[in-house]
Parts: C-alpha cells; structure tokens; sequence
C-alpha cells in the first residue's frame, strides 16, 4: 500500500504516459477481440506513447519494436482487407476483409527459427550497445512479439496463443521496471489471451476447422 502511495505522490508526466497507454491497450485489446480492422489504427497511435515509456524505464529493444509496430500496423491493415480469391467473396471479385484461420503446420519450424534467430540477434545488439539490465527478457518479449503481430497480420487464431507468452513475460518485467499500469493491461491482456483464442476459433470458417 505504501508503494502505491508514494507511486501517486510521485505521478508525473512518465505516469500520466503510462495511464495513456493503459487506455489505448484497452481499445487496442477490444478491437483485437472483436476481429475489428480499426485495431490497425490505434497500433499507430498506441506505439508513439508506449515507446516514450519504454525508452525512459531502459526497455530499448520493446522501444525500437514500437517502429517496428507502426510499420506492421500499415502491413496488418493491407493484408486485412487483401483475400485470396480461393472461392470466397466471389460476389464482390475476392475483395472484402480477410477470414480469421489457423496456423498452418508448415510454417511453425520456419517461424520458430526465425523467432529465435530475433531474440539472438536483439540480445546481442542490447548486450553491445546499451545498458539494458534484462537483456534476456527483453530481447525475447521483443523477437516474439515481432512473431505474434505477423501471425495477427495473416489473421491466424494461434497469434493469440503467441501474445499469451508475450504478456505473462511483460507482466513481470514491468512490474520490474516500475510502471505498474502497463503491467496491470499486460496481465489483464495475458487472460484476455486465452478468451481471444477460444472466440477467433469460433470465427473460424467452417471449411477451414
């Protein structure tokens, strides 16, 4: 109790930036839940606050994703509203919103392997050229983060199985860091996984279960 005292008798502008992106993960979470192509548009927004945050607490490899977010958010909403034909939306010429579907097999020995290369990569890069003091958590958070929003981009229901790790990790590394807002929406995101997942399937079309 005495913690969250002194938090608030120290609120400043970092806290006020970290309530701000407390709202936006909310909307972000919400729309991501419903399948909602407006998503997209908040993951331009929501990177501009969340980098802000991460680079004053040291999270520098979370804080280069956020460019990363923005590039992907631009990425995500093309591939949302590209279908391939394949007999679907043939009344309006294939065109309209992509079908959510599952993560085909093929791909999860090249994805696994290119998500560890990342967090090899962005360990190293944090070990050399910062001074991160949790080099290891960030850099994986960061490689499987850049994972899970392509996955989100391809519309695949197990994007949501890939941002439940990614949560849980987060939740304790900031509450590490001391920016407990962010850490509460990144627990509340770690449940909000498991509903996720359980309502994308169900959005699944039923050729594709």
């Amino acid at each position: 109790m005495e913690a969250i005292n002194e938090y608030f008798n120290h609120f400043g502008w970092v806290e006020a930036i970290d309530l701000a992106g407390l709202v936006l993960g909310l909307i972000y979470l919400w729309l991501e839940f419903k399948a909602s192509i407006w998503l997209w548009a908040v993951s331009i927004v929501m990177p501009i606050v969340h980098g802000y945050l991460y680079w004053e607490r040291g999270l520098y490899a979370d804080f280069g994703m956020e460019v990363y977010y923005v590039l992907a958010a631009i990425y995500g909403y093309a591939m949302w509203r590209w279908v391939r034909t394949r007999g679907r939306n043939e009344e309006n010429g294939g065109g309209g919103e992509r079908p959510i579907t599952r993560f085909p097999l093929r791909r999860v020995l090249p994805t696994a392997l290119i998500g560890l290369a990342l967090w090899g990569i962005i360990y190293w890069v944090l070990i050399t050229w910062t001074d991160s003091n949790v080099p290891v958590c960030d850099s994986f958070t960061t490689a499987l983060s850049m994972v899970a929003l392509w996955a989100l981009a391809q519309k695949y229901a197990e994007q949501w199985l890939l941002w439940l790790v990614v949560d849980a990790v987060c939740t304790v590394l900031y509450i590490y860091k001391q920016i407990p807002f962010t850490a509460c929406l990144y627990a509340f995101y770690t449940v909000m996984a498991v509903l996720g997942y359980r309502q994308w399937l169900k959005k699944i079309p039923t050729s594709d279960n």
